[in-house]
């Protein structure tokens, strides 16, 4: 496998978004990524329950390496073109432990949580 594949939450309207202005980027850059909505997947060959999956990005690299969070951002990142120096700059070693509180600890709970309050409330309301 040549590619890098990138597991994202679909049904999140911020995540949506952040992987169609990446996926339009990819094509553009003719990059080695392919995306696949996690719930078009199949998660059990990425061992993760769908809760686990939504709670952040997850990556298989080419070798077959599973990474999720800022390193799955940084696989994204490095395949394209004017992208590649916010993967470069998040990798320093002075910033990545901070990149990486910021996205465990304040981006991805975040969204989580937004998404599950919009699930919610979706739920709750009835549809026509």
């Amino acid at each position: 496998m040549n590619t890098t594949l990138i597991l994202y939450n679909g049904r999140c309207p911020i995540c949506a978004a952040e992987i169609a202005h990446y996926r339009a980027r990819a094509v553009n850059a003719d990059a080695a990524l392919t995306f696949l909505d996690l719930h078009e997947a199949d998660l059990g060959a990425w061992s993760l329950t769908p809760d686990q999956a939504k709670r952040r990005l997850h990556a298989r690299l080419p070798d077959g390496t599973l990474v999720s969070g800022l390193a799955a951002f940084e696989a994204v990142w490095r395949n394209l073109p004017g992208l590649r120096w916010l993967a470069r700059l998040v990798g320093l070693p002075i910033l990545r432990p901070l990149a990486a509180i910021a996205y465990d600890r304040l981006a991805a709970p975040l969204l989580y949580h937004l998404h599950r309050r919009r699930e919610r409330l979706g739920k709750a309301v009835p549809r026509t």
